[in-house]
């Protein structure tokens, strides 16, 4: 299943700077492992933001939320989520 899911990210302000960078660097690289096995198939920063655009291919909303809540940056997300399905006017095969 794909969902498309915005994040948003709000560290506080008073955070430890030590800390914000340690949350950071644990996300970048459970985000990456987690592209490496196809399940956050593409990830878009929003320009002028810190935030992010992207597409989840996962077995089910459980597997979505699941992995949502491992993020490090969790606790400091606003998140949309989105479900999409194939479009049947799209010439891509990849796309479902």
């Amino acid at each position: 299943m794909l969902f498309h899911v915005k994040m948003i990210v709000k560290l506080p302000v008073d955070m430890d700077p030590a800390k914000a960078a340690k949350l950071k660097a644990d996300e970048k690289e459970l985000a990456q492992n987690l592209m490496r096995e196809g399940k956050w198939r593409h990830l878009w920063r929003i320009a002028g933001q810190y935030a992010n655009y992207s597409v989840f291919d996962v077995a089910s909303v459980q597997e979505l939320h699941d992995t949502l809540m491992q993020l490090p940056l969790f606790p400091y997300m606003d998140i949309e989520v989105n479900p999409l399905c194939r479009h049947p006017s799209s010439i891509r095969d990849d796309d479902s």
